[in-house]
């Protein structure tokens, strides 16, 4: 029988691509959205006649009550969430009901629609924060340094609860910070690469950051999903760090995308303390040896591959846009 999955959050970087890997192993894939005046189907336009789309909300367990039973999955995978840090400084409120007690919601919509439901929680290393120890692993204690971090902890311990408590085949992927073409143009990894080619093709000069000596564990997002489909292919539910186990700061970020178009880094960027987080997070690097030996996951693409895939597609994109002015 086709396996029938469905993603919230189906619109996003990892949505996108756990849609199109679903597709290819035969699965019937339906993706929630929130009801709104503008829906953007940009990262899902090429396979969306082959999905079927069904509104719901977070914040509404009513709405996703009737997307489970509308759906009917065998498979919840959990990606919609308020993922950008900076913003959870400015809106606390929003990001904990929607990254923290949406997740609540939507467990308890499984308890009541269908118990039999195995259920995906995309957990993050935000969670660890102020580390405790070097590498992350699964046994790290969290020290979440922002909003986001704190509400992505409170919805990893609800779904540890909820499969502790009522039997649920819940999982939690950690995934580490997981990057590509299809980041939104506010994260710093795409703001970087998206500048570089417009300073490449001469569209602007200089690109203004906040601080550069932060280090994070960086993968490809498209590796990274496939992580999450494993998890609940396994008889027992569990919790994984998803992570390279390599670490780079975001100067080396920098120096690589610049340096993939012919440019110096230090000719270009310059620093801005509005860009600098209240509370930041130095240092994260993530052990997957446990997602290696019992879900024979690991990482096939390079730090190094990862920032010139994501410079070459926007190059390409910043020419079309140049071709193909507005106006």
């Amino acid at each position: 029988m086709t396996r029938r999955a469905l993603i919230t959050g189906i619109t996003g970087q990892d949505g996108s691509y756990l849609a199109e890997l679903l597709l290819d192993k035969g699965y019937e894939v339906w993706g929630m959205v929130r009801r709104s005046s503008t829906l953007n189907f940009e990262r899902i336009a090429h396979i969306q006649d082959q999905i079927t789309i069904v509104q719901g909300d977070l914040g509404d367990e009513n709405s996703l009550n009737a997307a489970l039973r509308q759906a009917n999955p065998d498979e919840l995978y959990n990606l919609a969430a308020q993922s950008f840090v900076q913003t959870s400084w400015h809106q606390p409120e929003l990001t904990g009901q929607t990254t923290a007690i949406g997740v609540t919601r939507l467990l308890n919509a499984v308890r009541t629609v269908n118990p039999d439901i195995r259920f995906y929680q995309a957990s993050s290393s935000e969670m660890f924060g102020k580390v405790h120890e070097v590498p992350q692993t699964e046994e790290t204690p969290f020290y979440p340094r922002s909003p986001y971090g704190v509400a992505k902890v409170y919805g990893h311990w609800i779904t540890v609860n909820y499969r502790e408590s009522y039997g649920l085949h819940a999982s939690s992927g950690i995934l580490f910070n997981h990057e590509s073409p299809r980041r939104g143009l506010e994260f710093v990894t795409r703001k970087i690469t998206h500048h570089v080619a417009q300073i490449k093709h001469g569209v602007r000069d200089k690109v203004t950051l906040g601080d550069l000596d932060p280090r994070r564990d960086w993968g490809y997002a498209g590796d990274y999903v496939e992580a999450m489909w494993l998890m609940l292919q396994q008889d027992s539910p569990g919790d994984y760090v998803i992570a390279t186990n390599e670490t780079h700061s975001v100067q080396d970020f920098c120096e690589l995308a610049f340096a993939h178009v012919g440019l110096d880094w230090r000719d270009h960027v310059e620093q801005d303390d509005r860009f600098r987080r209240p509370a930041e997070v130095d240092l994260l690097i993530g052990n997957p040896a446990k997602a290696q030996a019992q879900l024979g996951w690991k990482p096939k693409t390079s730090f190094s591959e990862l920032v010139t895939m994501m410079v070459d597609s926007d190059m390409n994109m910043v020419e079309w846009e140049m071709k193909h002015p507005p106006w």
